[in-house]
């Protein structure tokens, strides 16, 4: 019997309007999550990009380059540059660092091939110590604010990559190199460009 007692109740229906302005947050939203993902995917800078424009690199003192602190990617054009992502703290970094080393001497007299190594999301007094350790002596700097790594979408170190005397992207390498005849071989390659 109560059921029948029990008055119906009314629906209560949300404007239209409101309807609509949730539904357009709700497609914002998505867009911009969608654009994210997309931008976060891009990766690495492709072979055939240019030197990003207006960089720079503070460099580490005893590691300067040609006696100046900062060195500008820029001012670099005419050169082969072989920019290398690398920690203190990473293994792989450890196994390629003697023959990046030994890979530099070789190129340095002739003013051709400039080295630069980046030192990615590291303590100071840890970087400079492995710079010894490997007894490192191309320029090397911090990457601070990972303002470098991001502007190449690093996704972990090492990573190497080679641009030809214009400027242009010729050779990645994600990972460690296994060896110093591989680098001399992808250094060989961009100079024969």
């Amino acid at each position: 019997m109560s059921e029948m007692n029990e008055k119906p109740t009314a629906k209560h229906s949300v404007p239209i309007w409101v309807q609509v302005l949730i539904w357009s947050i709700f497609v914002i939203l998505l867009g911009l999550v969608a654009w994210g993902l997309r931008r976060a995917q891009k990766g690495h800078l492709q072979v055939g990009d240019t030197l990003p424009k207006n960089q720079t690199l503070t460099l580490f003192e005893g590691y300067e380059y040609q006696g100046q602190h900062v060195v500008a990617l820029d001012d670099l054009r005419g050169k082969v540059v072989v920019l290398n992502f690398w920690a203190s703290w990473c293994n792989p970094c450890a196994q390629e660092a003697v023959d990046l080393e030994n890979a530099w001497q070789k190129y340095a007299p002739g003013d051709e091939v400039v080295f630069l190594g980046v030192d990615y999301v590291d303590v100071e007094d840890d970087a400079k110590g492995y710079l010894e350790e490997f007894h490192i002596t191309y320029p090397n700097g911090p990457d601070l604010g990972t303002r470098i790594s991001q502007l190449f979408h690093v996704g972990g170190v090492p990573e190497t990559y080679i641009f030809d005397r214009e400027g242009v992207l010729r050779y990645i390498k994600v990972g460690p190199f296994m060896s110093e005849a591989e680098i001399h071989q992808a250094i060989q390659q961009v100079l024969g460009e």
